[in-house]
């Protein structure tokens, strides 16, 4: 059975894992490794994940693949995980899409920036409310994109259905102007990761979503742990493991111009070297370069040793599913 509100406010005050799409030789699905992945991640200590989200390729996904890769999602995690399913597109596709999501029973929704090239603020308050017009599932949106007003943001906690907001703006302050005049019973979560996790946590959000940690969770871990204690100086240390590989995921990478180009790629390869499952990409998103993946690689081994002398022991039981 599908959490409560009150249980996906509780989620959302934590760190919340992407789940990757692993896709085969063909670049087809593979969900066995779709689900290895979850269950290591759980095992981990990450109860709150993103399926069928933007960093699992949501718009290289068909309809149909984003819903059987939630659906594996859902299947491979305990009854006390939290899965949010990813939604976009036109009012009509976005709301059967939030109807399959419903029949595999996902805990919320969480609504992907608008695609549009042109929105209008009050446009996107009426396309939520409709899309929570066609659930009683919580709504989480994703606020990425485009530059809001603090209006918009107050606006949007005072939907319907909406518990909480998944803030990818680098506006710190912006989001301290907006969490006050929102909905006291509204979540909101750091959407760009452990780097902003920091300043952002001073200014009101109550979570963040991985970087690093959808491949080393002890990370967001250790990180949620320190702020939570108000720890500042240990927060900003583990913070700081994180920088140099989220550095290298806004990267353009070779023959573009375009930064961030190989965010995916880089999370990927940090999956297999963690001893997950990443693997290849579909396009538009390109895999990364020779000369990238050996900076990834060295990257890795840096983040590694800095887990090891910032947070402690980097054995990776997890990893192996030992846990003694």
């Amino acid at each position: 059975m599908p959490l409560s509100e009150d249980g996906v406010r509780q989620h959302l005050r934590g760190v919340a894992a992407g789940l990757l799409t692993p896709f085969d030789a063909d670049t087809e699905v593979d969900h066995s490794k779709l689900k290895e992945n979850a269950e290591t991640l759980y095992s981990a200590g990450i109860r709150t994940f993103l399926a069928a989200a933007n960093i699992s390729e949501y718009h290289s996904l068909s309809r149909d693949e984003r819903v059987a890769v939630t659906e594996s999602s859902v299947d491979a995690l305990p009854s006390d995980a939290c899965v949010l399913a990813g939604v976009g597109g036109s009012t009509s596709a976005a709301q059967e899409l939030i109807r399959a999501y419903d029949r595999v029973g996902v805990d919320a929704m969480m609504v992907m920036p608008p695609d549009h090239s042109y929105v209008h603020e009050q446009g996107l308050i009426r396309y939520y409310e409709k899309l929570d017009s066609a659930t009683e599932t919580p709504l989480v949106p994703y606020v990425k994109g485009f530059d809001p007003s603090v209006g918009y943001l107050q606006d949007l906690t005072r939907v319907d259905g909406v518990v909480g907001i998944k803030y990818a703006l680098e506006d710190a302050v912006k989001l301290g102007a907006a969490v006050p005049a929102g909905a006291d019973d509204v979540v909101w979560v750091d959407g760009l990761a452990e780097p902003f996790a920091v300043p952002f946590w001073n200014e009101g959000i109550e979570g963040f979503s991985a970087g690093v940690s959808n491949f080393r969770p002890e990370v967001g871990l250790e990180l949620f742990d320190a702020l939570t204690a108000e720890d500042w100086e240990r927060a900003r240390r583990i913070r700081n493991v994180c920088i140099p590989y989220q550095n290298f995921r806004e990267e353009t990478g070779q023959g573009n111009s375009i930064a961030g180009a190989i965010s995916v790629s880089a999370v990927k390869k940090g999956l297999d070297l963690a001893g997950l499952h990443g693997g290849g990409v579909r396009e538009p998103i390109q895999p990364l370069s020779p000369a990238d993946e050996r900076r990834a690689e060295e990257l890795y081994d840096r983040l590694d040793d800095d887990i090891e002398r910032v947070i402690g022991d980097s054995t990776q039981s997890w990893a192996t599913g030992d846990t003694d």
